[in-house]
């Protein structure tokens, strides 16, 4: 087992961010402000197509950043255990961490070809026998409890994360629903209120997942991370965790 320094579990700040992107967050997304449904669905994917994309080994060192433990920066916070780990740690051993595809790669078939595959925004750093129990399940209410990883649960369809979680798995969904529409070599992917979708390329349960964005909203974490993938890494942002308010206004 590798050696793990820092805290078992973190406490997110609730204190944001003083950063913003260069002109301002609203200029950036200026052509969607004032808009509303499938109108700002359209013009949000105009905004956050324009991306740098990463290769899945330049996945590893994003994630040891964005990701980076607020309490202990030689480690990263996973995911759905809550653990802080060593950056050193990963890779493909028992107890190792390893890069976790929150919109699970077989909805739609993209593995990890560059673009889906490799977008840092649902990428996140996870245990690896935690990230095999989550699989390609969709997410949902309900289950056992998740072996390794307390708080979430689990069953033979879907998965729910822990509390402090929810909000920051809904938000990579309604980005990556928002960004990839079809348009550029990759499936149109598309939230939908079931579990069970297999290889479409769907991810639910979308009903939930606006639930848990509510509960959940974005904290100083997942603003940071946010911030960190523009200025860093890929130069565009989830729009849901910049104004939580759109996503009732495309799903709602």
């Amino acid at each position: 087992m590798p050696t793990t320094t820092g805290p078992t579990t973190t406490t997110r700040s609730t204190t944001a961010p003083t950063t913003t992107a260069p002109g301002g967050v609203d200029d950036y997304y200026r052509t969607a402000l004032g808009k509303s449904g499938a109108t700002l669905k359209t013009a949000l994917h105009g905004i956050i197509r324009n991306q740098t994309r990463l290769s899945y080994d330049q996945v590893w060192e994003a994630l040891k950043v964005t990701d980076e433990d607020p309490a202990n920066p030689n480690n990263v916070v996973l995911l759905y255990s809550g653990r802080s780990q060593s950056k050193s740690a990963n890779g493909g051993n028992a107890d190792d961490w390893n890069r976790e595809h929150v919109w699970a790669k077989s909805h739609g078939d993209f593995g990890t070809a560059t673009g889906p595959g490799t977008d840092v925004h649902h990428l996140r750093p996870e245990d690896v026998s935690v990230n095999a129990n989550r699989g390609n399940k969709d997410f949902d209410s309900g289950g056992s409890v998740a072996a390794e990883a307390p708080g979430n649960y689990t069953d033979g369809d879907s998965w729910e994360p822990r509390n402090a979680v929810k909000g920051d798995v809904a938000r990579m969904l309604f980005y990556m629903a928002v960004r990839y529409e079809g348009g550029d070599g990759f499936a149109n992917l598309e939230l939908n209120d079931r579990v069970a979708n297999g290889t479409a390329p769907y991810h639910g349960r979308s009903s939930v997942l606006l639930r848990w964005h509510a509960q959940d909203p974005p904290d100083a974490f997942e603003k940071r991370r946010n911030q960190v993938i523009h200025d860093r890494f890929q130069g565009n942002r989830n729009p849901f965790v910049d104004h939580p308010e759109w996503a009732a206004s495309i799903w709602g």
